[in-house]
């Protein structure tokens, strides 16, 4: 018995810092509020580009080019629109299979805005620049998604 709690507490210290704590109730219905520019009930990318980015990262459909709600309630609860969390190191070196429309998408879901070619580089990081909101900084995105911001 003693041997099992070892080993479940070793594997804690191993996930625990990698686990995503979603946004709550208040913070997920800020950020609707703040999405939702036109209070139309809907949100579309020209709103928030951002949460589509996440959406696609997650490969997660988007009905009729807008999200609802009750749609954005959910995959925020479930955080999907959480900070990711860096690893340690970043931007890691590696064979990066991500396409520039993956990794420019990476740096909106970031909550970066207009994100500008991305060029990838000899270690495969992905490497260009964005805004960060009124002026433009450098980003890199390496083959694990991590998005560093300069």
């Amino acid at each position: 018995m003693k041997r099992l709690a070892l080993i479940a507490a070793v594997a804690a210290t191993f996930i625990a810092p990698h686990a995503a704590i979603a946004m709550s109730d208040a913070d997920c219905q800020a950020a609707w509020t703040k999405a939702d520019a036109n209070t139309d009930g809907n949100v579309t990318e020209s709103e928030a580009s951002r949460y589509f980015a996440s959406m696609r990262v997650a490969n997660k459909p988007i009905a009729d080019g807008k999200l609802t709600k009750a749609a954005f309630a959910e995959h925020c609860k479930a955080g999907l629109y959480d900070a990711a969390k860096l690893d340690a190191g970043a931007p890691l070196k590696g064979a990066n299979s991500f396409t520039e429309g993956q990794a420019k998408d990476r740096v909106a879901a970031a909550g970066f805005g207009t994100v500008g070619a991305l060029t990838k580089d000899a270690d495969g990081i992905w490497r260009g620049t964005a805004a960060d909101g009124a002026k433009t900084i450098t980003v890199a995105v390496d083959f694990k998604g991590n998005v560093v911001a300069k």
